[in-house]
This record gives C-alpha cells, structure tokens and sequence, in this order.
C-alpha cells in the first residue's frame, strides 16, 4: 500500500513521522523528513503543521529543525504509569539485583518488538544497548524469545512476520525455523538464554510473566557478560527469577495491560 492509502488514515500517516523523528534521537529537518516520510511535501508539510501546533512535535524556527515535543513526555508518564509493569516491579528488580549483583532488565512486547520498561545496573556497569525506554528486537535477545515463546499461534505469527532477522553476530538465529526451534526449548525448558546475539560478549537468563491464564505480559532477565561469568552460571539463577517473575505477575493480576501483537 502507498503512503497516501494509509490503512490508519491521518493518524496513521502522523504517528509514521513521530516514530520517524524518534528513531533518529536528533532534530530533522523538513528536506530530510520528506527524503525518508514517503509522502508528498503538501501532505507532509500538513502533518508537521499539525503535529507542531498539538505539542507533539516541537519546530525550532531558527535552525529549521523538527524534534519531539513535550506533550510526549506527558503521554509517555502516563502510559508509564498506566501500562508498564516497571512501577509494579521496581521492588522485585531491586530484590534480584542485590541477590545477583548483575544487570536486571525488564521488558514488554510492543508491535513484536522488545520495549525495555526498567533496569537496574549491576554492582560493576556494563556498557550495553538495552536501556529503559528504548525498543530491542525480540528475536535475538533473551527477554525477546521468552516473550515469543509463550504467545499463542496468531499472535506469534504476528510477532515473526515483524522481525528484521538480520544477523547482529555470528550467535544470532538469522532464520524463522531456527528461532522456531529455540522457541519450542524454551517452552520445554521455562527460560531463554541470550548467548551473545544481540551484542558479541553479552549474554543472559531471562523469564516471561505471565498471568495466572498464561498471557505473556512481560519478561525479565539477569544480564551479564561473557567475560565476567557463563551461561551457566546465569542459568542456576533461572528458579530465582521465576520466583521473582511470579510475583510480578501475581501483583499485576488485577491491572490490565494491552494484548501483545
């Protein structure tokens, strides 16, 4: 479908120049919207004017920029609030932080994607790409495949269909039917493992939460380095962050969370 037959109409069209701007992390200006927007430069400058006028997107007149409005970090507290599981959870991850002394990541699926919700840093920081707030691919990260893992057929399906599969190192599942069977070891086994396929010396232990119907509504993983320790050392901490994901879970029960697709 072309730009202009939009299956969301406007909105849609509107909500593809937010995300274009927020992938970016920096301010565009109208010629480099328009070189990568798709749309025609009427419909493009309609929908600046519109996104800059509702606070959505902010213009800097003097260098001619575009960048992200504040009305979006009022939306983005509340859907924080509303819709993440990090205020419920923030207790819990302290916990397994100061048991495990490693990286603690939280996560929920958003369009077949990793959106990472909360963190904490291990005794010794490591420099990685997971950080609150920012979108990780689910397929090659641990959080990521214990999510895929646990979804029901259609929605899987959904998930799969949105993954790049591009090989970020020589670990990564670069394939549908090898990710497919890593899922069903992990069904098999209860927990993911990330062995270095995101980021090369990165790895970790990760769980879905789940509801007590087994709706995927979330994962959270001990991450580390291959340097600093093994796979299988993270994974004797498996029953552990289980037990924490549970009581997640069981704390989430009475909040209701969008239906991962």
């Amino acid at each position: 479908m072309g730009a202009e037959g939009h299956a969301d109409g406007t909105v849609g069209k509107a909500l593809d120049i937010l995300d274009l701007v927020a992938r970016h992390g920096r301010p565009l200006r109208f010629s480099d919207l328009l070189a990568q927007a798709e749309y025609p430069k009427a419909t493009l400058y309609r929908l600046l004017q519109t996104l800059t006028n509702q606070g959505m997107l902010a213009l800097d007149a003097d260098q001619g920029t575009y960048s992200l409005g504040v009305r979006l970090v009022r939306l983005a507290h509340a859907a924080w609030a509303q819709s993440s599981l990090a205020p419920i959870a923030r207790p819990y991850l302290d916990e397994l932080a100061a048991k495990t002394g490693e990286t603690i990541h939280l996560a929920q699926m958003d369009q077949g994607q990793v959106l990472y919700v909360d963190k904490r840093n291990a005794a010794r920081p490591v420099e990685m790409f997971a950080q609150a707030g920012k979108v990780g691919p689910a397929y090659c990260t641990g959080v990521g495949k214990a999510m895929l893992a646990w979804l029901p057929p259609e929605a899987l399906d959904r998930a799969l269909a949105r993954q790049s599969f591009h090989r970020h190192t020589d670990q990564t599942l670069d394939t549908p039917e090898r990710l497919l069977a890593e899922l069903q070891a992990i069904r098999t086994r209860g927990y993911a493992f990330d062995r270095e396929e995101h980021e090369p010396g990165i790895i970790c232990c990760a769980v879905p939460i789940l509801t007590r119907s087994g709706r995927v509504i979330g994962a959270l993983s001990v991450t580390s380095t291959s340097a600093r320790t093994t796979l299988g050392n993270l994974e004797r901490q498996a029953d552990l962050i289980r037990d924490i994901a549970a009581r997640i879970a069981a704390e989430a029960e009475s909040w209701r969370f969008p239906e991962p697709n």
